[in-house]
């Protein structure tokens, strides 16, 4: 059966009783997600043609038709059908939130946080700066019709209380490293990677690090300033900023970041690495790397899947 996919005018083959979110997946259909559990709403795409079923326990499964919004998560396909996914430049925009705390949190660069906005909107976040101060900083990516970055965008206000639980997470700054660093970033991925490189400057790092910044748009590029002012810091830093979509016309590497690794490294036994970013993306890195030579116990991503989005 073939599964057509607008506006990207591609066509897909797959079987009957597949789920649509790992089609889309695996040929790499640029497709927001995060709970994999249809709580979060973040892979919602329209059916235009064609019939799909919701996923799920069986007393609720049901057919969808054409016309009608699904959860890519929990739609399994029935016979060949036309999905609409989101418009890329629809999908990503960032909100940055600083949370002032009574005494400082002590936490290592590169852990996350769980963030309570309520008692029904609830998400972790990584931290964006270095360690324990007066503030942290989070980066939220905004997804339509997600129940949590949803109050964020409308209802959140300044004075507002977030109670915060942590730090959490395995993807901290390693300190005695001495071999070269890669951190690779997509999207809000940026937020820990930078509370890493600022780490490593406040620890006396002097590693060769190679930063990869990767996101689908030019318009979803943010925190270029820091980066280069982290860079201007550190004369063994290195950046390269990659736009997924063609003909970006901005002077940064098009495709995907992966490929700009790929690209540049045949060999990098004895590195360290930092992921973060969707899923999918830190996937194919951390097999990339492998590849290429690096301990997997040297490859550091706290790989989850947050719901409530």
């Amino acid at each position: 059966m073939e599964v057509s996919i607008h506006p990207l005018d591609r066509t897909l083959h797959a079987q009957a009783g597949d789920n649509l979110l790992d089609v889309l997946r695996a040929n790499q259909v640029p497709i927001s997600y995060s709970c994999m559990a249809g709580r979060c709403g973040t892979c919602r795409c329209k059916v235009l043609a064609g019939r799909t079923q919701a996923s799920g326990p069986e007393d609720s499964r049901a057919p969808m038709a054409a016309g009608q919004s699904v959860l890519a998560c929990q739609t399994t396909l029935v016979e060949n059908c036309a999905i609409e996914i989101p418009e890329l430049d629809e999908v990503v925009v960032q909100k940055r939130v600083r949370v002032a705390i009574p005494k400082p949190l002590d936490f290592s660069p590169g852990q996350y946080a769980t963030l309570q906005f309520t008692p029904r909107h609830i998400r972790p976040y990584s931290m964006a700066v270095a360690h324990g101060a007066g503030e942290l900083e989070f980066h939220i990516r905004l997804v339509p019709d997600g129940r949590v970055t949803s109050y964020v965008a409308s209802e959140l206000k300044v004075g507002d209380a977030i109670r915060v639980a942590g730090p959490l997470g395995t993807a901290y700054l390693r300190r005695k490293c001495e071999g070269p660093v890669v951190c690779i970033a997509g999207g809000t991925g940026l937020a820990p990677i930078l509370s890493i490189l600022r780490g490593m400057l406040d620890g006396g790092m002097r590693n060769e690090v190679h930063v990869y910044f990767g996101v689908r748009t030019h318009a979803d590029l943010y925190g270029l300033e820091w980066l280069r002012e982290l860079q201007a810091r550190h004369a063994a830093m290195h950046l390269h900023v990659v736009v997924a979509s063609a003909g970006d016309g901005n002077g940064y590497r098009g495709g995907v970041v992966t490929k700009a690794v790929a690209d540049d490294w045949a060999q990098m036994q004895g590195w360290r690495a930092y992921l973060a970013g969707a899923p999918v993306m830190v996937d194919a890195a951390s097999i990339l790397l492998r590849q290429r030579g690096i301990d997997p116990d040297h490859i550091h991503a706290d790989a989850f899947h947050a719901s409530g989005v």
